[in-house]
């Protein structure tokens, strides 16, 4: 059966999300269509300068809020020092209206309740001072807090983008050959200068060092193979050279083969078993799947046996006519099939379409 050759394994590179600032990205590096590569190449790259400018924006940034933070701390050790002293002073109030108070205990009950009402005011003032430095402790710790994080976001926001530059340089995991992805848009091939979007196939590289054939075969065929069959490969360009290989997947749904046809068929995966730099992808081949193996079997070729009313026969050779002699037929493939009866191996056979000639 004829198929075609592709890579078991094939990476595809797909610009991923660089953080929260760039969705597009645009190539300045660009490894040829159809060049080897080895594993760790660089294949693909990215400009860096809108991410660099984006370093540059985010630093900034950050001096203002070092500075922030160090305005705050200013800001927040005058306030301390302003409700420090409004304590002492707050303090001294209490204590001299509850010395006056006491000294008014020998004076009239009006007198003595004017101090109190006096000495209940500055414990109130007192008091209210106390929570504003209890609330301001609170204020402080959650303005530091706040203004931490917004440094510790800027930092890591830097760190982030700083991580993007080495990832902008595309490398290829596996050995093969690199092919440049199309343009979602113009379906052109992509190329240096092109804007490449958040999702977009840059390019793909197949591992040549596993390979398949993807073929087909006959809804007649179908019951004769097997997961794990073997099989024998051969180029289209090197038909003489063959290549070992086994059945690693036959598919479960029948189709016509094309709309000009009447034949069904199933999809049909065959592994490599063996890695050869002359395969590539997309070459045509021939598979020959093995159903059957016999040992010091006779075979003759289809156009050799003749179907009669008492059976089966070929026809030897002899001076310049021929002798037909009935067989028994066995096995069979494509192009021979298997035979039993008086005969000799090396005999030469008359194909059936001369002798119809006489």
């Amino acid at each position: 059966e004829s198929g075609e050759l592709a890579a078991v394994e094939t990476k595809a590179f797909i610009m991923p999300r660089y953080g929260d600032y760039w969705y597009e990205m645009k190539i300045i590096g660009l490894l040829d269509h159809g060049t080897e590569v080895k594993a760790g190449d660089s294949i693909i790259q990215l400009d860096p300068s809108a991410v660099k400018k984006v370093i540059i924006e985010l630093e900034g940034q950050l001096e203002t809020e070092k500075a922030n933070m160090d305005k705050l701390l200013v800001n927040q050790s005058n306030r301390r020092s302003e409700l420090d002293t409004n304590l002492k002073n707050g303090l001294a109030a209490f204590n001299l209206k509850k010395l006056e108070m006491e000294y008014t205990r020998f004076e009239s009950s009006q007198i003595r309740k004017a101090k109190e009402l006096e000495f209940k005011q500055e414990e109130i003032r007192l008091e209210k001072i106390k929570r504003s430095i209890e609330f301001n402790k609170i204020v402080e710790k959650n303005d530091l807090i706040i203004q931490k994080i917004r440094i510790n976001q800027m930092k890591k926001n830097i760190k982030s983008a700083n991580d993007v530059l080495p990832r902008l340089t595309i490398r290829t995991p596996i050995p093969g050959i690199f092919q440049i992805a199309r343009n979602r848009r113009n379906r052109t091939m992509l190329k240096i200068g092109d804007l490449i979007y958040q999702g977009a196939n840059m390019g793909n590289v197949p591992n040549l060092t596993k390979m398949e054939v993807e073929t087909q075969i006959n809804e007649f065929d179908y019951q004769k193979i097997s997961v794990g069959q073997k099989v024998i490969v051969r180029l289209d360009a090197l038909p003489d050279v063959s290549f070992k290989g086994e059945v690693t997947l036959i598919e479960k749904l029948c189709y016509l083969k094309d709309q000009k046809s009447k034949q069904k068929v199933f999809d049909v995966e065959v592994k490599i078993l063996e890695e050869d730099e002359r395969l590539k992808p997309g070459m045509t081949v021939s598979c020959e799947f093995f159903c059957k193996e016999l040992k010091n079997a006779i075979y003759v070729p289809l156009s050799c046996i003749d179907t009669t009313s008492t059976g089966h026969c070929v026809y030897l050779k002899k001076g310049n006519g021929y002798i037909p002699v009935n067989v028994k037929i066995g096995p069979s493939n494509n192009t021979q099939i298997v035979i039993y009866g008086d005969f000799k191996k090396g005999q030469r056979l008359v194909p059936v379409e001369e002798t119809q000639k006489d």
